[in-house]
C-alpha cells in the first residue's frame, strides 16, 4: 500500500559491470543542475560538547543534557503524542505507539504509548472498532515490533546503493540490461537511478494481488507501461522498489529476506528486525487492520503478525516496497549508522560517500519533491521543523516513520499502528510533525549575544511582530545591525523587515544584506527572508529611512500547514554617524522593544 505523501535465481548476471564510480557521479551532476555537488554538513546551531570519539557513535541511553537536548521539548513531545490516542479528530490515528529521539549517542526518549493490540474487528454500519476485553489487549512497549510498510523501502535502496559500491550495479543503467522483459512497454531505457528516486514513470501501484501466481505477478510488472515518460516527472510508486527487488534477486542470486539478513541486520545486530516474523513474534507484534473488502483488496480479518500490503501479502510477504518488521530500537541503530558515514562500531555497511548519495537531492528538476538513493528530503509534511535539505526520511501507511537530520546529527523514530482497527481511520500526518517539532525545538539555538535572543515561535497560521521604539534619525539615514538566525518552510513562512515614517499608518519594505562566515554578502531586495539558512547565525545590515520618527518592525507570518524552527533576532543596534540609538543590550533600550508573539528565549 502507497503511502499517500499528503496524507499517500542463478547466477549474477553483469557480474563484470562497473559500478558508477564518485568522480563519475560528480561530473554527472552538473549535467543534472547541480544535484550532486557534495559538501561537508553544515555545523549544528548549538555549541554542543560531544564525547570524545562521538564522531562515530553507537547508541545507548541517556539523559536530554547527555544528547544536547533540552528535558522540557521532549516531555512535551510526549504529551502531545499522547493526545492522538483520542479523537484526531473523530478518531485515534493510532492505537499505540513507539516514540524515540536522540541525538549523538544518547538515545533521549524511548517511549511506548497505548495498545499494540486493541481490536478485535472493525464495524463498519458503526464506524467503530470492536474492542477486547481489557484482560486481552497488549500494551505497547519499547520492544514493540511493528509492520514497517513503506518505510522497508530504505532497506532495498541500501541493498542497491551496496551493489553499486561493490560494482555490480550501475545507477545509470537501463533495468533492462538485468531484466531485459522489464523493457516491455516503453521501459527500456528506464534506469536504476530512475527506480531509487521515483521518476522512472510508474503510476503509483497495480494490484499484484489479483494475478493467481507469483509469475504472473511479475509479469504484471513487466508488462506496466510508464504514464509518464522516464525522467520527466517525480510520481511515488511501489512499482520501483519492487523492480528493485527483482533486480537484486538476479545480480546477487539470493532472495531479498536472505540479502537483508546477510548484509544489513545481521551485522549491524538488528535481530528484531525481518521480513515474515515467526509465530513465536506474534505477542510482541502491533497488530494492523482488519482487512475486509472494499477498503482492503483482499478479506484477511485482523491482520496480525503478518504484513498488511496487499501486494506484499501476495509476494510472499518479501517484496521491496513493502515487508520488512522492526522495532523502534533497531531502527534507530540504522539511523545512526547512517549518520556516522556507513559504520556503526566495528561494523561498516557504506562508504561515507554512498552515504553522501542517499542524502543527496537527485530531483533537483521536480522542486518539492527531493529525493536521494531511497530517501526523501527536506518534507516539511512528516519531518516538521526537523526539515532541511539534508534532512532524510521516509514514512510507511501503517503510521510508521523514521526521520535523521545530519544538521543537528539528531534522529527520531515514530511507529504507530495507525490502521488499527482500519485504514479510514487515519488522516495526515500531524502526529509525526508534532513529535518532530518538539525535537527540532529541543535542539537548542545558542543566542549571538549575551544569553537571550528574541524568539518567533513555530506556531502555524500565526504572526509574530517585533517593533523598536520610535526613533528620531532626522538629518540622514542610519544604519540597523542586528544577529539573524532562520528556518522556516519555504516560500509559505517568511520574516519581513519594515519601516513606518507616519505611526503605523503603512509599512514598506526595508532592503537588507545579510552574511554568515566564510560566505559573501547576500542581498535581500525586498526586505524578507524565507527557506533554509543553514541554521547559523548571519549578520545582518541596512539602511534606514531618516526621519523626525521612524518605527522598525520584524513581521514573521506562517500559513496554515507546517512550519520550520522560527527565526530569532539578537543584538539589534541601530547607528547614525557611529553613534548608538538604540542598542538592546542596554536594559532601557531593551525593554522599550515591543515583542507580540515573540519570546525572549534563552540558551
Amino acid at each position: 500500500m502507497t503511502e499517500d505523501t499528503e496524507d499517500t535465481e542463478g547466477p549474477a548476471r553483469g557480474a563484470g559491470r562497473r559500478g558508477i564510480s564518485r568522480r563519475q557521479l560528480v561530473r554527472r551532476g552538473a549535467a543534472l543542475g547541480g544535484a550532486l555537488a557534495l559538501a561537508p554538513f553544515p555545523a549544528g546551531p548549538a555549541a554542543w560538547a560531544a564525547p570524545a570519539g562521538a564522531g562515530r557513535p553507537t547508541l545507548r541511553h541517556g539523559s536530554a543534557e547527555r544528547a544536547g537536548l533540552l528535558a522540557g521539548h521532549l516531555r512535551r513531545l510526549v504529551a502531545d503524542a499522547e493526545t492522538f490516542l483520542g479523537p484526531s479528530p473523530t478518531h485515534p490515528w493510532y492505537a499505540g505507539a513507539v516514540l524515540l529521539a536522540g541525538r549523538g549517542g544518547t538515545v533521549a526518549l524511548h517511549e511506548p504509548i497505548g495498545a499494540a493490540v486493541r481490536y478485535a474487528a472493525y464495524d463498519e454500519t458503526t464506524d467503530t472498532g470492536v474492542e477486547l476485553p481489557p484482560g486481552q489487549r497488549i500494551p505497547t512497549t519499547e520492544d514493540t515490533v511493528f509492520d514497517l510498510a513503506s518505510v522497508s523501502k530504505l532497506f532495498t535502496s541500501l541493498l542497491a546503493v551496496q551493489q553499486i559500491e561493490r560494482g555490480a550495479l550501475d545507477l545509470e543503467a537501463a533495468v533492462a540490461s538485468w531484466l531485459p522483459d522489464f523493457g516491455r512497454a516503453g521501459k527500456q531505457d528506464v534506469t536504476v537511478r530512475q527506480l531509487l528516486t521515483h521518476t522512472s514513470g510508474f503510476r503509483a501501484w497495480i494490484p499484484l494481488y489479483e494475478a493467481p501466481t507469483h509469475e504472473a505477478r511479475i509479469r504484471l510488472v513487466y508488462d506496466e507501461a510508464p504514464i509518464a515518460e522516464p525522467g520527466t516527472a517525480y510520481l511515488y510508486s511501489d512499482l520501483n522498489l519492487i523492480s528493485l527487488q527483482l533486480v537484486l534477486e538476479e545480480i546477487t542470486g539470493c532472495r531479498l529476506d536472505t540479502l537483508l539478513h546477510d548484509e544489513i541486520t545481521g551485522p549491524l545486530g538488528m535481530s528484531r528486525t525481518r521480513y515474515n516474523p515467526p509465530a513465536s513474534w506474534k505477542p510482541r507484534i502491533a497488530a494492523t487492520e482488519d482487512a475486509r473488502k472494499p477498503w482492503s483488496g483482499l478479506d484477511r480479518g485482523m491482520v496480525w503478525g503478518e504484513v498488511h500490503d496487499e501486494n506484499a501479502f501476495a509476494l510472499g510477504g518479501v517484496a521491496g516496497h513493502a515487508g520488512v518488521f522492526s522495532c523502534a530500537w533497531d531502527l534507530a541503530v540504522l539511523g545512526r549508522t547512517l549518520l556516522n558515514g556507513g559504520v556503526y562500531g566495528r561494523t561498516r555497511i557504506l562508504r561515507p560517500e554512498s552515504v553522501e548519495l542517499m542524502f543527496t537531492d537527485f530531483n533537483t528538476a521536480f522542486p518539492g519533491d527531493a529525493h536521494g538513493l531511497g530517501f526523501e528530503l527536506y518534507q516539511h509534511w512528516y519531518m516538521g521543523a526537523m526539515a532541511t535539505p539534508r534532512t532524510a526520511g521516509h514514512t510507511g501507511f501503517t503510521g510508521t516513520s523514521l526521520v535523521l537530520d545530519p544538521t543537528t546529527d539528531s534522529f527520531l523514530v515514530l511507529l504507530g499502528n495507525s490502521v488499527h482497527p482500519v485504514r479510514t481511520w487515519r488522516s495526515g500526518s500531524a502526529p509525526r510533525v508534532a513529535a518532530a517539532d518538539h525535537l527540532a525545538r529541543a535542539v537548542p539555538v545558542r543566542p549571538r549575544h549575551g544569553r537571550t535572543a528574541w524568539f518567533s515561535g513555530t506556531a502555524s497560521a500565526a504572526s509574530a511582530t517585533l517593533t523598536l521604539p520610535p526613533l528620531d534619525l532626522r538629518g540622514g539615514r542610519a544604519a540597523l545591525r542586528c544577529a539573524l538566525w532562520w528556518d522556516t518552510e519555504p516560500g509559505t513562512d517568511a520574516l519581513y523587515l519594515e519601516a513606518s515614517t507616519d505611526d503605523g499608518a503603512s509599512w514598506r519594505p526595508v532592503p537588507f544584506t545579510t552574511a554568515r562566515a566564510g560566505e559573501e554578502p547576500r542581498t535581500h531586495p525586498d526586505g524578507s527572508v524565507t527557506g533554509f539558512s543553514g541554521r547559523v547565525w548571519h549578520r545582518l545590515a541596512a539602511d534606514v529611512p531618516g526621519a523626525a520618527r521612524t518605527l522598525l518592525r520584524w513581521r514573521y507570518a506562517t500559513d496554515r500547514r507546517y512550519t520550520g524552527r522560527g527565526v530569532y533576532v539578537d543584538g539589534l543596534r541601530v547607528e547614525r554617524a557611529g553613534r548608538a540609538v538604540l542598542d538592546d543590550s542596554r536594559p532601557a533600550d531593551a525593554c522599550r522593544i515591543e515583542a507580540v508573539g515573540w519570546t525572549a528565549e534563552r540558551d
